[in-house]
């Protein structure tokens, strides 16, 4: 911005050798002096909203970070039919092994049938909220749901200890939940979770909120994940054994965004027939 200088249309002033009339130099500095004022005030101003756009812009960061993770978009409506089809078939196919799992539980150890326990689901206010906005009281990161297996360990499994990694050869499977966890077999229930709308099919595996809430803590981006409904087989559980360190959790993490960087029919149809020989050949168990 030139404020050293103004244009003078002819015939309005004199201009001498000697320069501008004394009146009219006045006049000029004190125009200069205004303007390099109101040019101050204004390079003031474009600094603030400068600022003000960079704070925003910084409220925003882990949320856009979030939404680029999401480069496959799906129809949910589509998708939630399909799954909710193949639940009720699976279930009507399955119900007769289904039943014979039950016994075999029931009869071999004390206990329920089933073991139930709180999860956590997807978090949909990343579609719905505004950068900084939560309407929840407790943030758990997602919405809780109770998810069914069928009873794989003793009944006081966890009395004393709490929840710990599963190892191998776990002293706390009974024999027939040690055949159940191998072929999966365990996971079945979770077929009703689907038709009541707390998981899909493929999706990542969700965790207790106690968990959800420490490997948050330690693991950059595990909240991710929580952009898609849990499922009941999926990449990462096809690809790697269950969980028994941070270091498989972050594995499975990658794996799993990888799934919801290219989700879909095809990939999903994909990750179901993938399953199969998983379950068959008991590859990837505890």
């Amino acid at each position: 911005m030139n404020t050293g200088s103004y244009p003078v249309q002819e015939g309005q002033v004199e201009i001498s050798e000697d320069g501008p009339p004394r009146g009219q130099t006045s006049a000029s500095s004190a125009r200069r002096g205004d303007s390099a004022d109101g040019a101050q005030a204004s390079d003031a101003q474009a600094t603030d909203a400068q600022a003000t756009d960079a704070q925003a812009s910084d409220a925003r960061t882990s949320d856009a970070q979030a939404q680029r993770i999401i480069a496959a978009q799906r129809s949910e409506a589509l998708n939630r039919l399909l799954n909710v089809f193949i639940a009720i078939l699976a279930l009507i196919v399955l119900g007769p092994v289904m039943v014979l799992i039950a016994l075999a539980v029931k009869v071999t150890s004390r206990g329920p049938v089933f073991y139930v326990q709180d999860r956590v689901g997807v978090d949909r206010r990343r579609r719905s909220l505004a950068p900084g906005e939560d309407r929840r009281k407790s943030n758990v990161g997602g919405r809780p749901f109770r998810i069914l297996k069928f009873r794989s360990m003793r009944e006081d499994a966890e009395a004393g200890t709490g929840a710990v990694w599963a190892a191998q050869h776990d002293p706390r499977v009974t024999p027939v939940g040690n055949f159940l966890r191998k072929t999966r077999l365990d996971e079945l229930p979770q077929l009703i979770n689907v038709v009541l709308g707390d998981m899909n099919i493929v999706g990542p595996r969700p965790e207790r909120p106690s968990i959800f809430a420490e490997l948050r803590e330690n693991i950059d981006g595990y909240q991710l994940r929580q952009q898609a409904r849990p499922g009941i087989t999926g990449w990462a559980q096809i690809n790697h054994a269950y969980d028994t360190s941070l270091d498989d959790v972050r594995v499975k993490i990658q794996l799993d965004l990888e799934y919801l960087a290219r989700q879909s029919l095809a990939e999903d149809l994909k990750i179901m027939m993938r399953t199969l020989p998983v379950m068959i050949f008991k590859r990837g168990s505890r």
